[in-house]
């Protein structure tokens, strides 16, 4: 796991040295263990890299790295899991080191660089300079594991693993991008292609972009396409029985977990006690002739708390398990970071424990592995099935009626709202009545289960009223005909809130502290087979994730296992009633807002008051807010 950056520019620089330098230590928390860089002054090349060395250690693996016979020059930030099965049949090639990365140049030279991302399975970003093309490629793993932004500012195109580093560009341009924000309150992060930028991008999975001083404009070619993935599992679905899906599918989970235990330094494990973390761990504990490391976070207040579950796993397994119990004032004091972490704004108030167990592995271990993705692609969450049953009944209702319904329902003030509930008491067992009637309003004008899915997801019905200068968009995703409606809304997960929140939390948050994640679950051939998986397997007889639970059953007593899922969520609501209120004031003062002109400030307050008064929870869209601003401070 490294960071790389670098830029393409027709300008030429008095002392590129001293700025791919400056890019490589924007980078630095991504790459302690070495720090280099290239340039081709002519071609109006440069390439920085920051080390995190997790296979071959010595200087063989250092980037940026030329090809044997130096027609190519790559940086790269992530790992090729397969690149020793690759390597074997590249024995013609004379290989200085065991690094993945000389693997990775080797094969690109051999069979190019578009078929050379079809063998290959990893989590990955990188920058490929053809010096004989005069070509730059850009390229990202299948599952948006690795981030990559990249954007023409006047005559330079800048690229690199976070913002921090094109920022470090004389020519990066600070424009806030209202689309971006807009879409930012709604989800609570930003959704590719969209960073918080102007002019400033993020590579979509699967893909390989081309640009070159002759042709600016950049040309993406998808190299593996997640619609084809289902299009072709839907036509195509498992026909074998109950046992024999289950007995592939922990095959093929037992070959990516000990793919992804190589390494040439410390490995260990997040263990949450929920069912796709346990069935990581228990299949690398199945694996290793010593105790696995494991590492959990537990929190004082008990609904919160998973730590008691994550440690009986631990033992009954028999893993070297840490855990380490925080309280209100270790979470908060993370807080101040979080901007500067996440490089553009991000809201999913989950980031503080995962940054906290990760930063407790650190101290451990170099690489970590996660049960991320198991939800989206085994139907985890309950929103999904909650949702096509909320459908099925409003449906019902024409269209037209249902549209009149909302509009008189958005025309009543939250005052009004939280007023009923003061004299309703029956109204008080609701949380947040307000704001759900709203949302409810948003939900009956839907003209689809998959609309009704977008509101339900987002953090409040109309965001863009908070805006001083709205931008009312929505991030529209790809209808994909072949699917019914649940296994549709895990489609618009995967290709959304995993890349854009799941993925961008652990990755920022891990590396923040120098730490590898890898995601088992994200194996190419992981996600092949669940999306030909029957979705009557996946969601079997009331449960979620079935075929995860047989399979952990095997190795974990069931009775660990059977609780409600908890997730990692923290006291956001009453935090900012209490220690977090000044803090929460002072970026949200009127004046404030009205200054810099990002929010209607009149808009803020009365949600601020609402919140504070209790006549409704509003932390979620509340902290959206103050993490805008907090990042907004540090710029």
């Amino acid at each position: 796991m490294c960071g790389f950056s670098g830029y393409l520019s027709s300008v030429n620089r008095t002392n590129p040295s001293t700025l791919l330098t400056a890019m490589g230590e924007a980078l630095h928390h991504r790459g302690p263990d070495a720090q280099n860089f290239w340039f081709d002054e002519q071609a109006g090349i440069g390439l920085s890299h920051a080390r995190l060395a997790i296979v071959d250690l010595s200087v063989a693996g250092q980037q940026p790295m030329h090809s044997s016979t130096g027609r190519y020059v790559i940086v790269f930030n992530g790992e090729i899991y397969n690149h020793l099965q690759l390597r074997a049949r590249l024995s013609h090639q004379n290989f200085r080191g065991h690094s993945d990365t000389e693997t990775l140049l080797a094969a690109i030279e051999a069979w190019g660089l578009e078929e050379t991302l079809k063998q290959a399975i990893g989590m990955f970003a990188l920058a490929l300079w053809d010096c004989q093309e005069k070509q730059l490629f850009l390229a990202r793993d299948r599952a948006g594991e690795k981030p990559l932004y990249y954007g023409w500012q006047e005559n330079n195109f800048i690229f690199g693993s976070e913002l921090k580093a094109l920022k470090v560009h004389p020519a990066f341009k600070r424009e806030i991008n209202q689309q971006a924000l807009s879409l930012f309150l709604r989800y609570n992060y930003i959704p590719a292609p969209h960073a918080i930028y102007q002019n400033i991008y993020k590579l979509a999975p699967g893909t390989i972009l081309s640009v070159s001083l002759r042709q600016k404009e950049p040309k993406a070619i998808p190299y593996w396409s997640f619609t084809e993935v289902i299009d072709r599992g839907q036509a195509q679905l498992h026909k074998g029985s109950e046992h024999e899906v289950i007995a592939e599918l922990e095959q093929l989970l037992i070959n990516a977990v000990g793919q992804q235990m190589v390494a040439d330094v410390p490995l260990g494990a997040f263990l949450s006690g929920g069912v796709d973390s346990s069935t990581i761990v228990a299949l690398m504990q199945a694996q290793s002739a010593r105790p696995v490391r494991t590492f959990s976070i537990g929190f004082q207040e008990a609904q919160f708390d998973e730590a008691p579950y994550a440690r009986a796993i631990a033992a009954h397994l028999g893993t070297q398990h840490t855990e380490l119990y925080i309280n209100t004032t270790d979470a908060q004091a993370i807080i101040p970071k979080l901007p500067g972490l996440y490089d553009e704004p991000f809201a999913d108030s989950s980031q503080i424990p995962t940054f906290l167990v990760a930063e407790l592995a650190r101290q451990q271990v170099k690489v970590a592995l996660s049960g991320d993705a198991g939800d989206e692609l085994f139907c985890g969450y309950n929103r999904y099935v909650l949702t096509s049953r909320l459908w099925k009944k409003i449906n019902k209702i024409p269209l037209p009626m249902r549209q009149k319904a909302a509009l008189m329902l958005n025309r009543v003030a939250p005052a009004t709202y939280e007023h009923m509930v003061d004299i309703v008491p029956f109204l008080r067992r609701y949380k947040q009545f307000a704001g759900k009637m709203h949302k409810a309003s948003a939900v009956l004008a839907s003209g689809s289960v998959l609309e009704a899915y977008e509101q339900l997801i987002a953090h409040h019905a109309q965001p863009e009223k908070f805006l001083h200068s709205p931008k009312i968009v929505t991030n529209r995703l790809p209808q994909i005909d072949s699917l019914d409606e649940i296994s549709h809304m895990m489609a618009l997960d995967f290709m959304s809130y995993l890349p854009d929140d799941i993925l961008v939390k652990v990755d920022r948050a891990a590396m923040g502290v120098s730490l590898e994640t890898r995601v088992p679950f994200l194996d190419h051939r992981i996600i092949e087979f669940a999306w030909s998986m029957p979705l009557a397997l996946k969601l079997h007889a009331g449960k979620s994730k079935w075929p995860l639970r047989q399979i952990l059953y095997r190795y974990v007593p069931e009775a660990l296992i059977e609780r409600p899922k908890m997730g990692f969520a923290i006291p956001l609501a009453e935090w900012l009633r209490g220690s977090l209120r000044p803090w929460t004031e002072e970026l949200l003062a009127p004046k404030r807002l009205q200054q810099e002109g990002f929010f209607n400030a009149d808009e803020v307050s009365q949600l601020w008051q609402r919140h504070l008064e209790g006549k409704g929870n509003h932390a979620a869209l509340l902290w959206n807010i103050l993490m805008f601003q907090a990042w907004y401070v540090q710029q």
